[in-house]
């Protein structure tokens, strides 16, 4: 019997993909997205949440 692999940085669960944000922040406190041109950031604030930007 095999075992599920973990290290799969998206895992579907219900209708809506999860990405876990060890995986987006592995190596940075903050990421760039690009959507429909326009350029968001991502950051971990120093209270620890999330904060989307434009």
């Amino acid at each position: 019997m095999s075992t599920p692999d973990n290290s799969k940085a998206m895992v579907i669960t219900h209708r809506f993909p999860t990405i876990d944000s060890n995986n987006l922040f592995a190596v940075s406190r903050e990421i760039r997205i690009n959507h429909e041109g326009e350029e968001y950031r991502l950051r971990i604030t120093s209270n620890n949440k999330l904060i989307l930007t434009k």
